[in-house]
């Protein structure tokens, strides 16, 4: 994909470039944003709200003028800020055994708990701090590819990423015994 030629082509509001943009980018916006929230309503609407942003950048002669794929990273997490901001997420626990209900009823217990906890304790960080953890272990995104997305220096990230997990350490370290508390104690900044 000749992301610069495409950009230019979505500026004129061409459809196959639109849509060529929405089916390489909409999958990973919405994982991104599955994992931040935990709800595939609020994941769905956060695809859609981001590429009617970016319509509307791109109409207003804005938006992205190069790495569409930051540019769109940065829009969903700013949905994802906003909506935490208006209101607390609800998770409830019988949503989550019924997204899973296959297998094994304990281990699919454990893991919405588990999964739970994680966005409770990501919903205490700051809102940069969430953004880099989401993007570094959920999205795997290298700490160079972070900076563009946050617009700022790789040392910043890498302050974020350690304040945030010092963060997650104390949120976590009660439950001690979770895989997760486990990887974030034993996770190095990189």
């Amino acid at each position: 994909m000749d992301e610069p030629e495409l950009l230019r082509r979505a500026r004129q509001f061409d459809e196959n470039a639109l849509a060529e943009i929405y089916d390489a980018f909409s999958p990973a916006i919405y994982a991104y944003a599955m994992r931040l929230m935990g709800d595939v309503d609020l994941a769905e609407d956060c695809v859609a709200e981001t590429f009617s942003r970016l319509l509307l950048a791109l109409r207003n002669g804005g938006g992205p003028s190069e790495n569409l794929r930051a540019y769109l990273y940065r829009v969903a997490h700013n949905w994802v800020t906003d909506y935490y901001r208006r209101r607390r997420p609800e998770t409830s626990l019988d949503a989550e055994l019924s997204a899973g209900s296959e297998g094994d009823p304990h281990i699919t217990t454990v893991q919405a708990l588990e999964n739970q906890e994680v966005r409770r304790a990501l919903s205490l960080l700051t809102p940069d701090q969430r953004q880099v953890i989401a993007l570094k272990y959920l999205e795997e995104l290298d700490n160079a590819e972070i900076a563009r997305v946050l617009r700022k220096p790789i040392g910043a990230v890498k302050s974020l990423q350690h304040r945030a997990l010092a963060s997650l350490r104390r949120i976590l370290s009660p439950v001690g015994s979770s895989e997760v508390a486990k990887f974030v104690e034993n996770e190095e900044i990189q």
